[in-house]
């Protein structure tokens, strides 16, 4: 059965939505999934992954970074800030999950860009990001390993996207309550042309007393079965766009994800690691070392991006609620005994109705 969406209990998020209201929205842009569930083994986690571009030939994508708190990881950002851009895809796991994960993304672009890395000096440096998922999963077990990365990456759809508790989100928490994957998307015009933006987020952070949902204080009105006396998780988010955007106006887009998040309630806390990348998949082309010494890319006017810094912001605000609403009751393993409630879906409609 296919779980209700937030938009789909009444929740009037603002903005217009694309056909899949998913970051698949933004031509090109596929995700993938490899869930890693065993109750026996206290095995909740998973990796996901996400490929700006189709996997025919190394082409970059162009790119910005910011970390609002920095107590968490996103690999391949210090490239991504002095070069912007990167190549490859991008993977959110969980916190002991990083090394496993980017060794298999490093096998998986050896494998799919075979003639680059044989005839070239390249290099892989894929992003692989993560959130701590030790209250449901035994993280010391070290579940996720290569492979998964790699499943993750095979497993890949251009079609809707699966949230909650899919990949790297099985294990997550959110305001305490199941949190996960999520995504949203909106459609504007700018300059008279139609774009697209887009995000995912892995849901992992806020404390109950904080959530706050399109104004309305729903966790000051759902305090039950909290689990936290303060904050200890983070969110990743990854926004993607198909319009042609500056490496200095991707980072201005990366940041707008702090204020998407806060929409909800968070201040960013300092346990939190809140963590952000924007992308655009405009302006194809080679990898720089093979374009010529005077390259021409398309860039919108800078002081014309205001409504596409809201839409990130409507993007990364919906997809959270996205992430909470698909979650379901789950027990704890650290500790053992407890339950980490789904939000109560039917009260969230009660709210809005």
């Amino acid at each position: 059965m296919t779980k209700p969406r937030a938009r789909d209990l009444g929740l009037p998020f603002p903005g217009t939505p694309g056909p899949l209201n998913a970051i698949t929205d933004v031509a090109g842009v596929a995700v993938g999934f490899c869930t890693l569930t065993d109750p026996a083994k206290k095995m909740r986690t998973g990796v996901t992954a996400i490929l700006p571009r189709p996997a025919t030939v190394p082409q970059p994508v162009w790119a910005g970074q910011y970390a609002l708190n920095g107590n968490g990881e996103m690999t391949g950002t210090h490239w991504i800030n002095d070069a912007g851009y990167f190549l490859g895809p991008i993977l959110i796991t969980n916190t002991h999950g990083v090394g496993a994960a980017h060794l298999g993304a490093t096998r998986w672009m050896i494998g799919h860009y075979a003639d680059y890395f044989a005839k070239e000096h390249a290099w892989a440096m894929p992003v692989v990001a993560e959130t701590y998922d030790g209250v449901l999963n035994d993280i010391n077990a070290l579940h996720v390993q290569p492979e998964h990365a790699i499943a993750a990456l095979e497993a890949r759809s251009t079609g809707p996207v699966a949230e909650g508790a899919t990949g790297g989100g099985n294990g997550m928490i959110a305001y305490e309550f199941k949190g996960g994957t999520g995504t949203a998307s909106r459609r504007i015009e700018l300059g008279g042309q139609g774009y697209t933006v887009a995000a995912l987020v892995q849901a992992n952070h806020g404390i109950r007393p904080w959530l706050t949902i399109l104004g309305k204080p729903v966790g000051a009105l759902m305090p039950e079965d909290a689990l936290y006396t303060g904050e200890m998780g983070s969110i990743i988010v990854v926004v993607a766009t198909d319009a042609p955007l500056s490496g200095l106006a991707l980072r201005q887009l990366a940041k707008r994800a702090a204020i998407g998040i806060g929409r909800g309630g968070t201040p960013g806390g300092n346990n939190s690691g809140d963590i952000f990348l924007a992308f655009s998949t405009a302006n194809e082309g080679p990898m720089p070392q093979f374009a010529p010494a005077v390259s021409a890319r398309q860039e919108l006017n800078i002081e014309l991006l205001d409504n596409l810094y809201l839409a990130a912001v409507q993007s990364i605000e919906e997809a959270v609620v996205n992430a909470m609403v698909a979650g379901e009751d789950t027990p704890t393993v650290k500790p053992e005994g407890r339950i980490c409630r789904g939000l109560d879906r039917r009260r969230l409609a009660e709210i809005f109705a």
